[in-house]
């Protein structure tokens, strides 16, 4: 018979031993709900049939909001062969203990939620933002954003992720406008044999940039780098493996930089902790007719003074000869691969869920989606959201010291 030893290197084992029976003893199933995303911009899905399949095969009810896939091309017939059972109406889904969507909620979505449910959602800082604050802490709702989610070492998984997708995509992107005659100068990104490649000015050294750059420069761009910090500058010349022109904010040989640029990747991370780049007018107004912005930052309002939002339905304008695309959910472009990336990301959290009897004694016992909660019980908890909505907050640890 194998000899069992009560001492193990995972992390499980640092747990004394009673606590570590408390948590397997309050191990519960839960019902987990998918909603469709009402924005017509917004074509991802949450949890993918796979990760159905899953969380199923481990005991949980997952209830699926009849099409919420379709734009993906993943059928109602292929989330219930994985066990989910299938509802015309988002009421019945609605009835679930957690409920997952990728796309923030609208007013009539929470309008529908449960007193003490739990939501794992986006949650953008915009006029609708305070209001809708106010209605999930009415409800005692428990809030979990995927942006705010990060470990002790301040690393962002799903921001992480869909960096990765944005800023390759926005160099694809850049790609196809640049080489439309019709609204563009018809260049080819990678330029040919005899002829100069264009130039891609990337404004932030961080994982969209990194990414942005990839995808540049495997399509033969010539690339140019920016960034605040020389820090981040220094990192992304290695994480590449190769020398480029990289420098900081220096407005004169910014400037220069992009007056000669056939297009621009705005990739500037806005946050609490820095000042945010913003490139005026003036300099938009310099650069070539026919240039192409691609502001991937608009979800935080942008990072260019010209921009402003646009749709996937009507993705640019045209503002001083420079076609400007500022669609917020870039990702979208990429429905598919993105649902996959986050569904990746929010299944071992619902599993973690299961496991620890819910999401209370979940917070409790994990930092990295206890930094992801902004409302607890209908407690403010997010100090940035706090500040920015001017609304009261207290920390999560207090919280959870008390229970």
């Amino acid at each position: 018979m194998e000899t069992v030893s009560q001492f193990s290197f995972s992390r499980a084992s640092l747990l004394p031993q009673e606590e570590m029976l408390e948590i397997s003893a309050v191990k519960r199933s839960i019902s987990i709900g998918i909603l469709k995303e009402i924005d017509p911009n917004e074509k991802c899905v949450a949890l993918t049939p796979q990760a159905v399949e899953l969380l199923v095969q481990k005991g949980n009810r997952v209830l699926y909001e009849q099409h919420a896939a379709a734009s993906i091309h993943f059928s109602d017939e292929d989330y219930a062969a994985a066990g989910a059972e299938i509802f015309a109406s988002n009421k019945a889904v609605f009835e679930a203990d957690v409920l997952v969507k990728v796309g923030q909620l609208i007013d009539e979505e929470i309008d529908l939620l449960r007193d003490n449910q739990t939501i794992i959602s986006s949650f953008l800082i915009n006029n609708y933002a305070k209001q809708q604050l106010q209605k999930l802490q009415q409800k005692k709702i428990v809030a979990i954003a995927y942006e705010y989610i990060h470990n002790n070492e301040n690393h962002y998984p799903f921001v992480h992720s869909m960096n990765e997708i944005a800023g390759t995509m926005s160099v694809l992107v850049a790609a196809e406008y640049l080489s439309n005659a019709e609204q563009a100068n018809g260049v080819l990104l990678g330029g040919v044999t005899g002829i100069s490649p264009a130039e891609v000015v990337i404004l932030g050294a961080n994982t969209a940039g990194e990414c942005a750059a990839r995808a540049a420069l495997g399509l033969g761009a010539q690339v140019k780098i920016f960034d605040a910090s020389h820090t981040r500058l220094t990192n992304i010349q290695n994480a590449l493996g190769q020398r480029l022109f990289t420098s900081n904010f220096h407005p004169s040989v910014l400037k220069k930089a992009l007056q000669s640029a056939d297009a621009v990747i705005g990739a500037i991370h806005q946050n609490d902790n820095e000042t945010p780049i913003i490139i005026d007018e003036e300099l938009v107004q310099n650069m070539k007719k026919g240039s192409v912005i691609i502001d991937v930052t608009m979800g935080q309002g942008g990072c260019f003074e010209t921009s402003r939002t646009t749709t996937h339905a009507q993705p640019t304008f045209t503002q001083h000869g420079v076609i400007h695309y500022c669609v917020p959910n870039i990702n979208s472009r990429a429905a598919r691969t993105s649902s996959i990336a986050l569904s990746n990301g929010i299944v071992p959290i619902l599993l973690n869920m299961s496991e620890m009897g819910g999401i209370k004694n979940y917070i409790k016992h994990d930092y990295k989606i206890r930094q992801g909660v902004y409302v607890f019980n209908g407690i403010v908890t997010n100090s940035f959201i706090a500040q920015k909505l001017s609304v009261p907050f207290k920390h999560i640890d207090l919280l959870i010291a008390a229970m």
